[in-house]
């Protein structure tokens, strides 16, 4: 494990897929024991001269090789974001490959989401259980009911940075978006698009929630770019394969690699948003 003092400097956290790591420089790797079992391999090295700490989602907890290896369903999403920030981590860029539900978020195209919808079944969404006690920053822990407002889940002042990002990289986006997350592993069915669109949402994918939602309970920054892959069930010409999804986000890993690098640069030194107050208001 690497020692207190690099933890305290690395700040930023990106997850993703294994394609991003050529991001980092002079990278090394650990592997943390959590309250809530083990994190996948999570590299730390420099973006821009910045300390960051990359983790792979679907990286297998406890082995030090990397591959997508856990299904959405089976992601433990709460040792993974408190992994982070046992190693000072304040702020998360996340991407996510997404199947476009609204046509104006063709393949290829990049949406900075703003609102979620939750659709899944099976996962834990909180670190607040009302007994377990959660360690949020260096000496406060929080042992109790926790209800946690995301009135804006994603953080405002990482959103900004991500837009202006993809703005200055010249790559296709939009500035804001609704990600419905399904449960998965399975694709949707068009009648669930047909619901989804109704509902509001204009991508759909499997991993953004409870990620979000779990960063805020730890007063952590978040904010997710979504890759839109292929159009939904019933919205596109063919069925659905893993292939294309994979096909469609390998030829665009450059522009991922490019814009989160200069969201990195982009981000000031201070937190300047609300996320760091996240539990002000809310303990029972």
């Amino acid at each position: 494990m690497a020692s207190k003092s690099v933890h305290e400097r690395i700040g930023i956290a990106i997850i993703g897929g294994s394609g991003l790591y050529s991001l980092l420089e002079s990278a090394s790797f650990v592997m943390l024991d959590t309250p809530f079992g083990k994190t996948p391999r999570i590299e730390i090295g420099q973006v821009r001269g910045r300390m960051v700490a990359f983790l792979p989602r679907h990286g297998e907890p406890g082995s030090s090789e990397v591959k997508h290896a856990v299904p959405p369903s089976f992601i433990n999403f709460r040792a993974n974001i408190y992994g982070l920030r046992s190693l000072g981590v304040t702020r998360i860029l996340a991407t996510q490959a997404v199947g476009a539900i609204n046509p104006a978020i063709a393949p290829g195209t990049f949406a900075v989401v703003d609102q979620f919808i939750d659709q899944t079944r099976f996962r834990p969404t909180t670190f607040y259980d009302g007994k377990t006690e959660i360690a949020v920053v260096e000496g406060r822990s929080v042992r109790g009911v926790v209800h946690i407002d995301v009135t804006n889940p994603y953080c405002p002042e990482l959103r900004r940075a991500l837009v202006t990002s993809c703005a200055s990289e010249g790559v296709k986006y939009v500035g804001k978006g609704v990600y419905v997350c399904t449960e998965g592993p399975r694709y949707e069915t068009p009648a669930e698009i047909e619901a989804y669109r109704r509902m509001g949402a204009d991508v759909v994918g499997m991993t953004n929630v409870p990620e979000c939602v779990l960063s805020r309970e730890l007063t952590m920054c978040y904010a997710s770019i979504a890759m839109s892959t292929n159009y939904a069930a019933g919205t596109g010409p063919a069925k659905i394969s893993h292939e294309e999804v994979a096909e469609i986000f390998n030829r665009n890993i450059e522009n991922v690699r490019r814009v989160i690098s200069s969201a990195v640069a982009q981000m000031p030194q201070e937190r300047g948003c609300d996320c760091a107050q996240a539990l002000r208001g809310a303990m029972a």
